[in-house]
C-alpha cells in the first residue's frame, strides 16, 4: 500500500516576493492614514495589558484562580475604580482646567495695561533699586498677548471639545479597556502570547527584540508614570499652601509638562505666573509681582531638585532618546494622536530608535545586537554636591551603627552573666 505523497507548497520567485511585499506596504499606509484615530487606542490597549499582567499573574499563582477568571477580576476592579473617580473628581477636575483657562484668557487682556504701569514704578529692595522706567513694558504686553490669545483660544476650543464629547471620549476608553481585555485573556498567561510574532530563521532576534522592548516600557511604567504622580502631589501641596487658585488643576498641568523636555516646563511656569499674578489674593498680603515670583521660585526650585535628584534614581539613561528628540516627536504625536501621543512620545520612540537601528545594520550585514548587552537600566548619578554630603553622612551612620551595636552586644552579655548565675544557684539549692 502506497502512501499518499505529502502536498507541496510552491515557491514564490524574486518578482512575486516583491510585487506582495510593496502591496504590504501600501495597504499598511492607506491603514494608518485611514484609520489613525485608531491606532493610540490599541497602542494603550498594549500597554494596560503589559501593565495588569503583573496582577493577573498573582491571583492565578496564589489564588489558584483560572486566568480568564484572574483577568475578569483585574478588569472589573478597574472599571469600578475608573467609575468612582469619574464620578468623584473626573468632572470636578475638567471644570477646574476649563475654569483655568477661561480665567488666563479673562486676565490675560489685562496684561498690556498692568505692565504699562509697572513701568512707571521703582523698586528698592535694600542698596539695590529696580527701574523699569526705562523699559516700554506696554508694548512688549501688547506682542505677548498676541502671541498668547491665539494659543489660548485654540486651547479653549480643545477643552470645550473634550467637555462636549465626554460621552466619546468615555466610549473610547471604555473600546481601550475591552481590547486590553481580551488581548492579555487571550494569551493563557504567557507574557510573550501578549504579541506573538514567529519568523522562521528569526527566534533570536525576536527574543532580543523582546528584552530591549521590555527595557524600554518598563523604564517608562514604572519610572516616568511615577515621576508623574510625584510631581502631581507635590505640586498640589505646595501651590495649595501658596493660596494659588486652580492649585489642583495647575499640578495636572505640571505632571503632563513632564512629557515634553524643556518647552513643559516653562508652560507650566507662565501658567503659575499668570495665574497668580490676576487672582487679586495673595498669601501674607505680598504684593502680586512679588508673589508671582516667589511662586515661579518655588516652582523652579522643585523642579531642580526633582530633575536632580526624583529623576535619576527612577529613570536614569534607561530610553537613551536625546531630549530634544522627544519634544519633537511629542509636538508631532500631539498632532497625531492628540494628549495620548504627548503620554507615550518617550517609548514610542525609543521604540522607533530601536527599530531603526536593527534595520541600519541589517543593511549593511552587521550584527544588529553588536552594541547591546542584557543589563538593568543604567543610573545617572547624582550632582556632585549630592554626593559628597552623602559620603560626609556615611562615617556618622557607621559609627552610630558600631555604637548600637556594642551596646547591644553588651546587654547580650549581661543576660548571659544573669542567666548563668540562676542556673548555679538552682543547681545549689538542688
Amino acid at each position: 500500500m502506497t502512501e499518499a505523497p505529502k502536498p507541496t507548497s510552491p515557491s514564490w520567485n524574486s518578482t512575486t516576493k516583491l510585487v506582495v511585499g510593496l502591496s504590504a506596504v501600501a495597504l499598511a499606509a492607506v491603514f494608518f492614514i485611514r484609520f489613525t484615530n485608531l491606532i493610540a487606542p490599541v497602542l494603550f490597549a498594549f500597554v494596560l495589558a503589559y501593565v495588569f499582567y503583573p496582577a493577573a499573574s498573582f491571583l492565578k499563582t496564589k489564588i489558584k484562580l483560572s486566568w480568564r477568571l484572574s483577568v475578569s477580576v483585574i478588569f472589573l476592579l478597574i472599571f469600578l475604580i475608573f467609575l468612582g473617580l469619574l464620578t468623584w473628581g473626573g468632572f470636578a477636575l475638567g471644570g477646574q482646567i476649563s475654569s483655568l483657562i477661561k480665567f488666563v484668557q479673562r486676565e490675560i487682556v489685562n496684561l498690556p495695561d498692568y505692565l504699562d504701569q509697572l513701568s512707571n514704578q521703582k523698586y528698592n529692595l535694600g542698596p539695590f533699586v529696580i527701574d523699569f522706567t526705562t523699559l516700554d513694558l506696554g508694548a512688549i504686553g501688547n506682542q505677548a498677548l498676541n502671541t498668547i490669545q491665539p494659543v489660548l483660544s485654540r486651547l479653549g476650543n480643545v477643552v470645550g471639545s473634550v467637555a462636549g464629547g465626554a460621552a466619546a471620549t468615555i466610549g473610547w476608553m471604555f473600546f481601550t479597556v475591552l481590547i486590553a481585555y481580551f488581548i492579555l485573556a487571550e494569551s493563557h498567561g504567557a507574557r510573550s502570547d501578549l504579541l506573538k510574532i514567529k519568523i522562521p530563521g528569526y527566534g533570536d532576534d525576536i527574543k532580543r527584540m523582546g528584552e530591549e522592548l521590555k527595557r524600554i516600557w518598563n523604564a517608562f511604567l514604572r519610572g516616568q508614570l511615577t515621576i508623574i504622580l510625584i510631581t502631581i502631589g507635590v505640586y498640589t501641596i505646595l501651590l495649595g499652601g501658596l493660596q494659588v487658585d486652580f492649585y489642583f488643576g495647575l499640578a495636572v498641568v505640571a505632571g503632563l509638562a513632564r512629557f515634553v523636555p524643556y518647552v513643559g516646563p516653562v508652560v507650566a511656569w507662565a501658567s503659575y505666573g499668570l495665574v497668580t499674578l490676576f487672582q487679586g489674593s495673595t498669601i501674607f498680603g505680598f504684593e502680586p509681582w512679588f508673589y508671582t515670583l516667589l511662586v515661579i521660585l518655588v516652582a523652579w526650585f522643585t523642579d531642580v531638585i526633582l530633575d536632580n535628584l526624583v529623576v535619576p534614581r527612577l529613570m536614569g539613561d534607561a530610553l537613551e532618546v536625546h531630549p530634544a528628540a522627544v519634544m519633537v516627536f511629542a509636538l508631532i504625536s500631539a498632532n497625531l494622536f492628540g494628549l495620548l501621543g504627548v503620554v507615550l512620545a518617550a517609548p514610542v520612540l525609543a521604540t522607533a530608535k530601536l527599530f531603526g537601528q536593527y534595520i541600519y545594520y541589517k543593511m549593511f550585514d552587521v550584527d544588529p545586537w553588536q552594541d547591546f548587552e542584557i543589563r538593568p537600566p543604567k543610573l545617572r548619578s547624582s550632582p556632585a554636591w549630592f554626593d559628597q554630603t552623602l559620603k560626609k553622612m556615611i562615617p556618622r551612620k557607621k559609627r552610630i551603627n558600631r555604637w548600637i551595636n556594642k551596646k547591644a552586644l553588651h546587654k547580650d552579655e549581661d543576660y548571659h552573666i544573669d542567666l548563668d548565675t540562676i542556673k548555679k544557684g538552682e543547681k545549689q539549692d538542688g
